[in-house]
């Protein structure tokens, strides 16, 4: 792999890797503060945190998984340890959002705007999940879909199977 290569996929690895965390992080600060305040239900903001807390997992997961795979772009493997991680990771995500639909069933909302606030974060972490697990399903806009199509390997799981 060429030199000028390398640091383009490193700078590209950082804004992945920075963008993740960033995403999770807004997550966070506009279900606390803007969201859960206009629920009337005590059980549509548990709800919302079912749905929420796997997303922000796979989020902070994601952000690492970017940040850390700097360092072996220019080794070509994932180290053992990370990749030991990651498949865990694979299915304890799994179970995560599973664990998080039951508590949004648990605590279904009560009015429809917070229904789908809640089905919609959860459908979010379970497209993160596939986009990062399964399949890729992150392209520019432009492209997405000509290119979704093809039902690429994610980076992270090519990375595992290195």
């Amino acid at each position: 792999m060429s030199v000028e290569r390398r640091l383009a996929l490193r700078r590209k690895y950082l804004s992945l890797g920075l963008g993740e965390l960033a995403a999770a992080l807004v997550f966070a600060i506009v279900a606390a503060a803007f969201v859960t305040p206009r629920f009337s239900a005590d059980s549509d903001a548990a709800a919302l945190w079912s749905a929420l807390i796997p997303l922000l997992i796979v989020l902070v997961q994601a952000g690492a998984y970017w940040l850390a795979a700097r360092s072996w772009v220019e080794h070509g493997r994932m180290p053992a340890g990370w990749a030991s991680t990651y498949r865990m990771f694979r299915v304890a995500d799994a179970g995560m959002l599973a664990t998080g639909l039951l508590g949004v069933i648990v605590w279904w909302p009560e009015s429809v705007g917070a229904r789908l606030v809640v089905l919609a974060v959860w459908t979010f972490g379970v497209l993160e999940y596939v986009n990062y697990f399964v399949v890729r399903l992150a392209y520019p806009i432009s492209r997405w879909l000509t290119t979704v199509g093809q039902w690429r390997t994610p980076q992270l799981v090519q990375d595992l199977r290195g």
